[in-house]
């Protein structure tokens, strides 16, 4: 491989001949051979927006060129939006403030401002990385700003979009499955009857309230530290600069962003972030409880409740023809176990910020948008491919609602709750239904036929009666 020798503060070292970035990132990369993989390219393409944001205000501040402000600001666009991608090589697991990565975006940026310029790469001409691009910036007020930036633009174009769509199937399969009448369970043990629509219509509400918890996500990350530079108190910072650079930040994402109302609290501590994937933590859990739920609704589908049908997707096993399993409904639940361990991650690493600032930042910034990440992607998958295809067996659900012994429930208030339960146990005795043996109890139950069959009737059992 063919090498090009750039130069830092520390020296010289060799770096790729096509590589865009310098001397900095390619320390960062011999220093850090820890996981192979970089960080995540969501936050890299919040470094470009914050980097051209940061020229076009510089420039219009005086504090850059305007020539060289323009040059910059067409660079860090292409970072942006994702064409200089290969370019950032540095492993997540590396300094915690993310210096590495913020000098690996000031490199890039000025070695590709060179490129348009026509002239050498490693040349710093006309752009330097540090008093150009980096100008009234620091990596301590970037990267915390760079997570934000990229946790925000996956929630709102990515997840939201996501979750809605899997509320919008889960209330169309309630208002088609209303009238299925099934048995409820408790301790997974049989209980009075339900509508397939009302267990369904829960699910639907429990992504409602994910879409809900989203929201809450955008609101506790709008702050950005942009501004703070080193340690909080905006050293090297034109006062102006990170409002009016958040302003173009937030036009340009369509997210309303806003400058940290305590720059010292933006860089020392990262609990909005944690506090971010706590809704994500949680909207994991709800998934968790749907795809469980409907994996053993559906399981068998002869041997045990089978109350639905799942699509088939794919053979079940290699040596049992004809099996199919509840495979979407798994890929759900190991997102969410997934999720779980990330919400220790980003916990921990949020309560270790050292006084003036978290050193954890690029393992959270990871966590955090893994999860978003895999939890879309699920969402869209788990929707197309199970909830879509979902059918009710409604022959199987009358089924157990007739052997089920808590049919004996909607008989106490007119037999007393001792003589209900002595049915109850009669049943699990002899086989028999609740039916059956209140039938041929009539007169010793002192009620008549049309009670008792208006009693046993599990449609008027699934809504109060007054």
């Amino acid at each position: 491989m063919s090498t090009r020798t750039e130069r830092d503060t520390m020296g010289e070292m060799e770096v790729p001949s096509d590589a865009l970035y310098g001397a900095s990132t390619q320390r960062a990369v011999l220093n850090f051979p820890v996981s192979g993989e970089p960080v995540e390219p969501g936050v890299i393409h919040a470094y470009g927006l914050i980097k051209w944001a940061a020229a076009k205000v510089n420039g219009e501040l005086g504090h850059v060129n305007k020539e060289l402000a323009e040059q910059i600001e067409t660079a860090a666009l292409e970072v942006y939006e994702g064409k200089l991608d290969a370019h950032f090589p540095v492993d997540v697991y590396q300094t915690g403030s993310g210096t590495s990565t913020n000098m690996n975006a000031n490199e890039v940026i000025a070695n590709r401002c060179s490129q348009l310029a026509g002239k050498p790469i490693g040349s710093k001409e006309p752009v330097h990385p540090n008093d150009h691009v980096n100008q009234g910036q620091s990596s301590n007020d970037t990267f915390p700003s760079a997570m934000h930036i990229a946790a925000g633009v996956a929630l709102q174009n990515d997840l939201l979009p996501a979750l809605t769509k899997l509320q919008t199937s889960l209330e169309a399969k309630a208002k088609e499955f209303h009238a299925v009448l099934k048995i409820g369970r408790t301790h997974l043990m049989d209980a009075t009857p339900v509508r397939l629509g009302q267990e369904f219509g829960g699910y639907a509400k429990q992504v409602e309230r994910a879409v809900e918890r989203t929201h809450k996500a955008l609101e506790t990350i709008g702050e950005l530290a942009l501004g703070g530079t080193a340690v909080g108190t905006g050293l090297n910072c034109h006062p102006d600069f990170p409002s009016r650079a958040i302003a173009l930040i937030a036009e340009k994402t369509g997210i309303p962003f806003r400058e940290a109302d305590d720059h010292f609290e933006a860089q020392a501590a990262k609990d909005s972030l944690v506090e971010c994937h706590g809704q994500l933590n949680t909207i994991a859990a709800s998934l968790f409880k749907i795809a469980n739920d409907i994996r053993l609704l559906g399981s068998g589908p002869r041997c045990a409740i089978g109350e639905i049908r799942l699509p088939a997707t794919q053979p079940g096993s290699s040596i049992m023809p004809g099996k199919t399993n509840p495979v979407m409904c798994e890929a759900v639940t190991m997102v969410a176990a997934r999720v779980f361990g990330n919400n220790s991650t980003v916990t921990w690493s949020g309560a270790n910020g050292h006084f003036e600032l978290n050193v954890f930042m690029p393992v959270m910034a990871k966590a955090v948008l893994e999860s978003v990440r895999l939890l879309t992607n699920v969402c869209d998958i788990f929707r197309e491919r199970c909830i879509d295809g979902i059918e009710a067996n409604t022959e199987r659900c009358a089924e157990l609602i007739e052997y089920s012994l808590s049919m004996v429930t909607s008989l106490a208030p007119l037999i007393g709750y001792e003589p209900a339960a002595k049915i109850a146990k009669e049943s699990v005795a002899t086989g028999k239904t609740v039916r059956e043996l209140c039938f041929a109890q009539l007169d010793t139950l002192g009620i008549t036929a049309d009670q008792l069959t208006a009693a046993l009737d599990p449609a008027g059992m699934t809504a109060p009666k007054a």
